[in-house]
């Protein structure tokens, strides 16, 4: 079981306006996502506008964290010296919305035992000014 905790072991994505809310939310322990308010869509990825009616009346809401897992993979290939491999990496689906879905690591288990329609919660790594969010099993 491999959790990520060196700075080294993460390639930390840039940061822009509409990604930053999402990037940092953690900080607070939120996880960010942005919301029409018109239709009410989630949008994911941060958008300046809904893909799903075109408004441009969006901002990041947080959510509840809680999310399922739709696929997953267990990479064994050491692509970063500095990052431990067999790691997890997931597709999970938000609870508040299935469609709304982000590829991420399950954290906190051995690779093998994620799998499809696992309950997870988000948590965050702190790595300079971003805060990844990764998923954590929920207890059963």
């Amino acid at each position: 079981m491999s959790d990520y905790k060196s700075p080294e072991t993460r390639i930390l994505p840039e940061i822009t306006d509409e990604s930053r809310a999402f990037w940092t939310g953690g900080e607070r322990g939120e996880l960010l996502i942005y919301k029409c308010l018109d239709c009410q869509g989630l949008i994911h990825p941060p958008a300046p506008a809904c893909y799903h009616c075109q408004s441009i009346n969006v901002a990041p809401r947080p959510v509840s964290g809680r999310a399922t897992v739709a696929a997953k993979t267990i990479n064994v290939h050491s692509f970063n010296p500095a990052m431990p491999s067999p790691f997890s990496v997931a597709i999970v689906e938000l609870e508040e919305d299935a469609s709304t879905r982000l590829t991420t690591n399950v954290i906190g288990c051995p690779p093998e035992s994620v799998h499809i329609g696992m309950k997870v919660q988000v948590e965050f790594e702190h790595y300079e000014d971003v805060w990844v969010p990764v998923f954590r099993p929920v207890a059963s």
